[in-house]
């Protein structure tokens, strides 16, 4: 049940700020039983350093919790909001809960994928009646979506799938793994629908570059008319049948390096990570002593604009035209930049070995400078 609208119903009644929140059952317990001591009866809220707390809600490990300042609510109007959710909670209880099959067969989906998770296993192949209940024959795009919303909105299985069907005007296959987390897949039609925008522009793209467009154009949408920011990761085409396991192990994967080499950056490429893919293998100990090794004056060669300059000279193939174009600055600027750098360094970026040094220095700094 989505609870924001009483929250916000409670504010505008009490004139005074209402948070909705998660505790721990634990955490709940203890201090219910401490305030429970003197009164013989478990409290249904408590009132603790000026505010009040009232138990809205339990979700397995986790309880969530109103949290009112105690001078906004006298005595009677405690009672009467523990009331109201007492009464909100006995109707939610009594509601029908409506779950299409095709929910279901998502669900036991899900379920059979936490049971190799559970299990460590980092292959593993789905049984023949669930690839036949959900129709997992045929060549899929998967495509990984997390949505950074908050923990008070419950995102609808049929309300995001009924958008995603609007956006490809095809049938989509939805799978919920975790809490936030979405396994999309597509059919490898959406491949030839781009291509022919594409050559009707006389144009023909690479597969990753096609994927790259699906990609960036789901997210786009996503983030504007559904959950707001999100994170996204597609990977090749591929058999259900046989890969959907492994497969969605490598899209989290691709968000885990996306997310933690390029902040910012919420569309995650697989075939735009390999190299980072094979530096997150390195032990700490070696990261940081590469560093050491290649850039002897770290944090005075690795300022901001030294930072924002190299990212997007390594973006630009080293080009130096072209990046002074994109930071909007006279070639002899960057040129500059770029010779003062190798004085502090002694690396010269227009070179390649040490272009690929400074490559790989820029995305273990990161990681290791990180607060």
């Amino acid at each position: 049940m989505d609870w924001e609208p009483l929250r916000q119903q409670l504010e505008q009644i009490l004139k005074g700020h209402v948070t909705l929140s998660k505790w721990t059952w634990d955490q709940w317990q203890r201090h219910a039983e401490a305030e429970s001591k003197d009164k013989g009866t478990v409290p249904k809220s408590l009132k603790q350093a000026g505010h009040c707390f009232f138990f809205v809600n339990r979700e397995g490990h986790e309880v969530q919790v109103l949290q009112i300042d105690a001078e906004r609510v006298t005595p009677a109007e405690r009672q009467l909001v523990e009331l109201m959710l007492e009464a909100r909670r006995a109707q939610e209880a009594k509601l029908p809960v409506s779950i299409s099959e095709e929910e279901r067969q998502a669900g036991a989906v899900r379920d059979w994928f936490k049971q190799q998770q559970d299990l460590g296993l980092v292959n593993a192949e789905m049984p023949d009646n669930l690839v036949s209940q959900m129709s997992l024959y045929s060549t899929k795009i998967p495509l990984l979506l997390y949505g950074d919303y908050s923990q008070s909105r419950r995102v609808s299985y049929q309300e995001l799938k009924k958008l995603l069907e609007s956006f490809f005007d095809a049938e989509m296959i939805l799978i919920p793994l975790m809490d936030k987390e979405w396994l999309i897949l597509g059919s490898e039609k959406m491949l030839s629908m781009d291509a022919a925008d594409e050559r009707d522009y006389g144009e023909e793209d690479s597969l990753e570059d096609t994927l790259g467009a699906i990609g960036f154009g789901l997210h786009e949408m996503l983030e504007n008319e559904w959950v707001g920011e999100c994170h996204l990761a597609i990977h090749y085409p591929m058999m259900p049948a046989k890969s959907l396991y492994s497969t969605v192990l490598q899209l989290r994967e691709t968000m885990m390096l996306g997310r933690t080499y390029h902040l910012g950056s919420n569309m995650h490429l697989p075939w735009m990570l390999q190299l980072e893919k094979l530096i997150n293998l390195i032990p700490e100990a070696e990261k940081t002593n590469f560093l050491e090794r290649v850039l002897k004056r770290l944090d005075v060669a690795l300022d901001s604009e030294t930072m924002t300059t190299l990212e997007h000279f390594f973006q630009l193939d080293c080009n130096v035209s072209e990046t002074a174009k994109k930071l909007y600055i006279h070639r002899n600027t960057l040129l500059y930049r770029l010779d003062k750098f190798k004085q502090e360094t002694g690396l010269d970026v227009r070179t390649f070995n040490d272009a690929v040094l400074v490559k790989i220095a820029l995305l273990l700094y990161k990681v290791t400078k990180r607060k």
